[in-house]
């Protein structure tokens, strides 16, 4: 069983919590694309966790965590996290935790190049793309100018070295362009055989691991970071991320693209949030945004920013469904809708004096307008519901009203951030 799990709309929509819960059916947990730009938050009975890096699967000890070739790993970062999750008393070894020797290693002239990007812009245009500043953009594109460090090179330093001298002078060409100090061989060394010793023990071909894991049974499942809208070709280009968050990249992205999906699982929120620049037509102003963004905890996991909060967004979820090839969809923060007596949905949008119900063209996106129905709510506590009868009628009419808005089943639905705060629908 291959099963991916993904983002619909602009990411941050409770994937780490989904393959947290899910994850209890599956042996194997990949990460396929994307570095620690976004944050996933786990709540479970050891704690509250915030994984970048890992994949949410490591939280059980029962489960080997993939780190898949299409990721971009900050090396000092993961080190960290996995620090961090050891003095919580997560287990972590070359036993459950698993590097492809073919992902992309995240430098810190890459890090440097995104905040200076992102600085240029807000000066030169005060449009900067809202970058998280993690390198992100910079290191996807020295992959595909075939400049990067692979994993699989920290297992032979010398070889590396040799690389070395050449892209240190290329990029100290860019950072010297935006007036900064250019950076040195004998640091970058130093970043490689610091981070690199605590690593090299994790690198392997998962390509070849993951085949052999299928071929004997074996169940996996393919975590996304962001969410559809933030994918590189189908997202609000250019407020995207700059990897493929889409599902059918996951094969791909884990190293075994040879295999194919069984299930895709898309992950939604009960309404809109979304982190960082670009075109949010259903957004909220004011004092019904910062009701909804208090409610639902709306702060970045990876940032710390308050995310821009509205109403559920119907067009934008049909979209981000059809670009996830979505079986069915795991509905999250359903409880944070407890206390209101209505509430809207975003139905169609207004473009140019006509509703429209798809998801247009990113540069016609300012000009949409949200076309909102309004449906009682049910103002009352649901987050104790452990089944659909449990729930209120108002409740269960909402979460089929989205499934007829959507065109796809709503299969399990949270009322919690607790591991067991979800009732799997009929």
């Amino acid at each position: 069983m291959l099963t991916s799990i993904c983002g619909i709309n602009w990411g941050d929509e409770g994937k780490g919590r989904m393959v947290d819960l899910l994850s209890r059916d599956y042996d194997i947990v990949c990460r396929y694309q994307g570095g620690n730009n976004a944050g996933h938050t786990v709540i479970n009975d050891k704690g509250k966790f915030i994984l970048n890096l890992l994949p949410s699967g490591i939280l059980r000890e029962d489960v080997v965590c993939v780190m898949g070739p299409g990721m971009v790993i900050d090396l000092k970062h993961l080190c960290g996290e996995i620090q961090k999750l050891r003095s919580a008393g997560i287990k972590i070894s070359p036993e459950n935790l698993k590097i492809s020797d073919k992902a992309i290693i995240t430098m810190p002239y890459n890090v440097l190049q995104d905040i200076m990007e992102e600085d240029r812009l807000a000066k030169a245009t005060g449009k900067p793309y809202g970058s998280t500043r993690r390198g992100i953009a910079p290191v996807y594109a020295d992959k595909y100018l075939k400049k990067a460090f692979r994993m699989g090179e920290l297992l032979n330093l010398d070889l590396l070295y040799k690389r070395l001298p050449d892209i240190v002078d290329w990029k100290n060409m860019t950072i010297k362009a935006y007036g900064f100090t250019p950076i040195s061989v004998e640091d970058m060394k130093a970043y490689f055989e610091e981070y690199g010793a605590i690593l090299k023990d994790y690198i392997i071909d998962v390509g070849m691991y993951l085949n052999k894991a299928n071929a004997e049974g074996k169940k996996i499942m393919f975590e996304a970071q962001l969410g559809a809208l933030r994918d590189i070709d189908y997202g609000i280009v250019p407020y995207t991320s700059s990897s493929s968050t889409i599902a059918a990249y996951a094969p791909i992205g884990a190293g075994v693209p040879n295999l194919k999906l069984d299930k895709s699982i898309g992950i939604m929120k009960a309404y809109s949030s979304c982190v960082g620049a670009g075109p949010f037509t259903c957004e909220y102003f004011g004092e019904k945004a910062d009701k909804l963004r208090e409610l639902g905890g709306e702060y970045g996991a990876a940032t710390g920013r308050p995310r821009r909060v509205g109403p559920f967004d119907a067009v934008a979820s049909r979209y981000g469904i059809m670009c996830q090839g979505a079986d069915e969809i795991a509905l999250t923060k359903l409880d944070v809708l407890d206390s209101y007596e209505e509430i809207e949905i975003c139905t169609h949008y207004e473009l140019d004096g006509k509703i429209i119900d798809h998801f247009p063209f990113t540069d016609v996106l300012d000009l949409c307008k949200p076309v909102f129905e309004k449906v009682k709510g049910w103002n009352c506590d649901i987050s104790h519901c452990r089944k659909a009868e449990d729930l209120p009628k108002e409740a269960l009419d909402y979460i089929r009203l989205l499934e007829k808005l959507c065109g796809c089943k709503i299969k399990y639905v949270s009322v919690g951030a607790e591991r067991d705060a979800c009732i799997v629908m009929d």
